[in-house]
């Protein structure tokens, strides 16, 4: 990434002139590519576990919910204008489901879709992509959510750039979303929206070494945000490296660790 280069410009040139010896050059030289590998690395959260599954309403205000660590500040790898609203996403697991959240701010919350396939992503609209098999990370499953609780799903399993089959559905799925504000409607301003959702892991058995998920087992994964009509912008928390927005990017897909740790009441 652009960032990753400049931070090894910028160090290795503010070093002040002298004689250098040899172990001095190769310990620069060490500490310069290590700071570019960093920058390279993939972001990488635990998913604690919760012992009683929390309510899909869209209102995160359970416990387990407030006591689960946010995934950080999400990135705009191709950012060119507009505001940049930010989202605060989580995720949680159990036995059967993953739990995932998101609280996005929003000035103008935009949505219009309302049958499951439809192109959610020209909406307000939040999406899981993961690999959850890393020996095989080319295959790989997006959901995609709107604000009204719509999605999009897809299963990839010859990767991107190949044509989906279209007959695989995210099966037993339930979505909850509340509007601090109102819909479609630009003559006021929003304050921000919530998804919630359940996504039951026997959708992933196809792909995944272990469902549920043993303790320590690693998912690819990514969370993405399109802005729909109303703020056009992409962000995600794992930021992707292409020139222009592609999700559809398995190789900068973040890296997720399922925990048998409970996470606080």
């Amino acid at each position: 990434m652009a960032t990753g280069h400049w931070g090894f410009t910028h160090r290795c040139r503010s070093i002040p002139e002298m004689k250098i010896t040899g172990f001095q050059l190769v310990a620069v030289l060490l500490a310069c590519t290590s700071i570019v590998a960093a920058a390279d690395k993939p972001p990488r959260y635990t998913i604690l576990k919760v012992k009683t599954a929390p309510k899909i309403d869209g209102r995160l205000d359970e416990a387990a919910w407030k006591n689960a660590r946010s995934v950080g500040a999400f990135r705009f790898p191709w950012y060119k204008q507009g505001k940049k609203e930010q989202t605060d996403a989580r995720m949680l697991w159990d036995d059967k489901n993953l739990y995932v959240s998101f609280l996005c701010q929003d000035a103008h919350v935009w949505g219009v879709h309302t049958r499951h396939d439809d192109p959610v992503y020209k909406d307000d609209c939040v999406e899981v992509f993961t690999s959850p098999n890393p020996d095989h990370p080319e295959k790989y499953f997006n959901i995609e959510m709107n604000v009204r609780r719509v999605w999009l799903d897809r299963y990839h399993p010859e990767g991107p750039g190949k044509k989906p089959p279209t007959n695989w559905n995210a099966m037993g799925m339930r979505v909850g979303t509340t509007v601090q504000g109102t819909l479609n409607d630009d003559s006021d301003t929003d304050r921000s929206w919530i998804l919630e959702a359940s996504i039951p892991l026997a959708n992933f058995a196809k792909v995944a070494k272990h469902t549920p998920p043993h303790d320590g087992d690693v998912w690819h994964l990514n969370l993405n945000r399109l802005g729909g009509e109303t703020n056009p912008q992409y962000s995600q928390w794992s930021p992707g490296k292409t020139k222009t927005p592609q999700f559809h990017a398995p190789r900068y897909f973040g890296r997720v660790v399922f925990s048998t740790k409970l996470v606080r009441k």
